[in-house]
């Protein structure tokens, strides 16, 4: 949901969240709406947002837990069915990324390094160009 905020699926991810948070009370859908507001200004406005979605993540799966948490059985169940829906969406989301169980997904930079003589590796499928810059060496310049 959080990486949802700023794209093109954002205004249905963030009206079926506060569906959900709000069920059948029109002000508390009205403060969920305005929670999902507030973070997604201030993700758009925070120069490092990548490095806060964390705790966007964090904040948000909480208030779902206790949310469900709050239900009984049966109203359990039917949320849950909506949350199920809420992720489908999300995941369908144009420019959204996503690994097979195991992998690894990046929607943008990703930088994997090995030190002190081990190894690190990863498996690469990619959907668009690749951009090989420095310190990438002119074959006639490869040592060898």
């Amino acid at each position: 949901m959080v990486q949802a905020a700023g794209t093109d699926a954002w205004q249905s991810v963030r009206q079926a969240v506060a569906r959900l948070l709000g069920g059948s009370n029109g002000d508390q859908e009205a403060a969920e709406l305005a929670r999902l507001d507030q973070m997604q200004a201030a993700l758009a406005a925070d120069e490092e947002a990548d490095s806060h979605r964390e705790r966007w993540e964090a904040i948000w799966q909480t208030r779902l837990e206790m949310s469900l948490e709050e239900l009984d059985a049966p109203a359990r169940a039917i949320a849950a069915a909506q949350l199920a829906e809420l992720v489908a969406l999300v995941r369908s989301a144009p420019g959204q990324v996503q690994a097979s169980p195991g992998g690894v997904a990046a929607g943008r930079d990703l930088r994997i390094s090995a030190e002190g003589g081990s190894v690190a590796g990863a498996v690469v499928r990619v959907d668009g160009g690749v951009n090989l810059a420095v310190p990438f060496l002119p074959e006639e310049r490869l040592p060898g």
